[in-house]
């Protein structure tokens, strides 16, 4: 389905961009602590963008397998994608904690 394809892009940008901003707050946390916080609550920001993007997905794909059947290529596609970016959350998150 198009629509998913779509929606896994932009998850991807999200995910870079929030990446992009943890990293920023590192970089200037010493020299510019405040800077470093907004970088921080940026990086937040686009986590809440990957979390509406995904719930949003998932309802389309919930509402998609009432009426048709999945096929298996899909899915396993899908499957891929979705772990991946699982996987970078997390690893997103964890850079967000070691802020805190």
């Amino acid at each position: 389905m198009e629509i998913i394809r779509r929606i896994s892009e932009k998850i991807d940008e999200e995910l870079h961009d929030a990446e992009k901003y943890i990293k920023c707050a590192f970089k200037v946390r010493e020299e510019y602590p405040q800077l470093a916080n907004t970088y921080y609550q940026l990086s937040l920001e686009e986590m809440k963008h990957v979390t509406m993007l995904h719930d949003s997905v998932v309802k389309i794909i919930n509402d998609y397998k009432r009426e048709n059947e999945v096929p298996e290529a899909m899915q396993i596609l899908y499957d891929y994608l979705h772990d991946r970016q699982i996987k970078q959350a997390a690893k997103i998150k964890a850079k967000q904690e070691q802020y805190k």
